[in-house]
């Protein structure tokens, strides 16, 4: 059974940092894309970066490119989102997500994945 568990989420002011971790089991961890995708109230679930876990390609959503890192630790099986400069803005349910990877031509879209985390609140005070 595929599962994920996300962590690492709270909250802190503007320009502070957070480390979310995505702890993944019952896949083979290097066959799979792992991305992260936030959710805001009222509106709906976007894209932050995903990561192949076989040769730890990173792709980044504009919105966040310079200012998150994506990383895999695959003796693990945990990817990690560290979360720099943060703003208001970024405040969000954060999900991790899994698919197995097809290819280069995968897309870091929600569409993509199959299987999602609980989510971990992340909340960024002004």
């Amino acid at each position: 059974e595929v599962q994920l568990v996300e962590s690492g989420g709270g909250l802190v002011q503007a320009g502070g940092s957070l480390r979310l971790s995505c702890a993944a089991s019952g896949f083979t961890f290097d066959d799979y894309v792992i991305g992260w995708f936030r959710q805001a109230p009222g509106k709906g679930r976007e894209g932050v970066s995903c990561i192949t876990n076989s040769d730890r390609i990173p792709y980044y959503y504009d919105s966040v490119k310079g200012r998150f890192t994506i990383s895999s630790d695959n003796a693990k099986n945990t990817v990690y989102l560290q979360m720099n400069s943060l703003k208001p803005e970024d405040t969000a349910v954060y999900y991790c997500a899994a698919a197995p990877y097809r290819g280069s031509r995968y897309g870091c879209y929600v569409a993509t994945f199959g299987y999602w985390g609980q989510g971990t609140q992340v909340t960024i005070s002004s």
